[in-house]
């Protein structure tokens, strides 16, 4: 099995927590419960979400943006390993 072999599959594996924190995330910054907001191509306020802080007196939401951006890091760095390998 190749190292790129390796880091897809790694890929799809670290992928599937993905809809779990982008649920909870998106629940928290559009202030629902809501399950419509999964599927829902609202993304403006997401992103502005994770890059600034909008909430800053909710430790929820603080907790959650930081483990979220810490996976959206991993998430990015295995994809661009997996790109570079040739």
């Amino acid at each position: 099995m190749s190292f790129k072999t390796i880091i897809l599959i790694t890929l799809f594996i670290w992928g599937a927590p993905s809809t779990y924190f982008r649920s909870k995330f998106r629940k928290i910054v559009y202030k629902t419960d809501d399950w419509k907001i999964n599927i829902k191509p609202l993304f403006i306020k997401e992103i502005k979400g994770l890059i600034f802080n909008i909430y800053p007196e909710n430790h929820k939401y603080l907790k959650l943006r930081k483990y979220y951006s810490f996976y959206l890091i991993i998430y990015l760095i295995l994809f661009v390993v997996y790109l570079c390998i040739e």
